[in-house]
């Protein structure tokens, strides 16, 4: 076959998987990947069909390396976990075995069944860790979006973990992108049919549980997100700072909602150094051994 046919033949079939699939799942297939295996395909945490997670592995992981859970976006009612295997490689690129999991979502579910399920996640890594390398007493969580929010939820109400049979104490930090912390009185209709029906709507919020045992935390927004206002980031950090936890808190210039996740990938990783600042306070706040953060800024807020 000929290049201009090679060429024509590929555009086709690009063409043919864009009209197929939606752009996140175009982009999770077409862009280049970070160097890490994917260990688990597909492994049930639970009997519902949505109860399942992917595990990633950075090279070499012998029994030490800290355990990420991440928790994707979709406003609760949409997303899956083959769309975000860039994450999980990411993450793992960066020393971090990586576990990215299914929720169940709107309909089948309203508020709290995707925190339970997200709790069952969290104790299927605790229990499996050590398999892939992993050290289940290092466990940080990582969200963006809704996922942010699950993933904040569960480091801060320890109601959850605890329910699943998990130490809270093992949360060593928690990440949350572009989260939703902060988002009463309910305006809009997504948070109204997630949320609504909700018999304490202040115990909705991540901001009602922070105390000074809470872990430490990432929260970072980019400065041009209008679908998830920054103040939520912002009254967050302020709140976990004022009870003493430490905080790092980043504003990045010119990203977006959807550009926040999108710059953890490797042909995005130039617009912000998201995954630099993210997994370098991580792993420096999961323990590691001689890690020491060189990025750290005084006072942890950058804008």
């Amino acid at each position: 076959m000929s290049a201009p046919t090679k060429r024509t033949a590929l555009a086709a079939a690009l063409g043919t998987l864009a009209s197929a699939c939606s752009p996140l799942t175009v982009f999770a297939t077409l862009s280049p990947k970070d160097p890490a295996a994917q260990v688990v395909r597909g492994a049930a945490y639970g009997a519902d069909a949505r109860q399942r997670l992917d595990v990633y592995a950075p090279r070499g992981a012998a029994g030490q390396a800290p355990v990420a859970v991440f928790f994707y976006g979709g406003s609760w009612d949409s997303g899956r976990r083959q769309d975000y295997g860039w994450v999980g490689r990411a993450l793992a690129s960066r020393g971090f075995v990586t576990v990215v999991a299914d929720y169940r979502i709107y309909p089948e579910v309203r508020y709290p069944g995707f925190l339970q399920d997200g709790a069952q996640a969290v104790r299927w890594s605790v229990e499996n860790a050590r398999r892939y390398g992993g050290d289940p007493n290092r466990i940080v969580l990582v969200g963006h979006s809704a996922g942010a929010y699950n993933a904040v939820m569960l480091g801060l109400d320890r109601r959850y973990l605890t329910g699943a049979g998990v130490d809270p104490a093992r949360v060593r930090a928690i990440a949350g992108l572009s989260g939703p912390y902060d988002f009463l009185p309910i305006r809009s209709p997504i948070t109204e049919r997630i949320f609504g029906g909700a018999d304490d709507l202040p115990s909705t919020q991540p901001l009602a549980f922070v105390t000074s045992q809470s872990p430490a935390a990432f929260l970072a927004t980019g400065e041009a997100d209008d679908m998830v206002w920054p103040k939520n980031t912002v009254a967050l950090a302020r709140k976990l700072r004022e009870a003493g936890v430490q905080v790092e808190e980043r504003h990045y210039p010119g990203v977006d909602h959807i550009r926040m996740v999108l710059t953890l990938s490797r042909p995005l990783r130039g617009r912000a150094p998201v995954l630099d600042d993210m997994t370098a306070f991580l792993r420096l706040h999961a323990g590691e051994p001689g890690f020491v953060a060189t990025h750290a800024i005084e006072g942890g807020m950058v804008r």
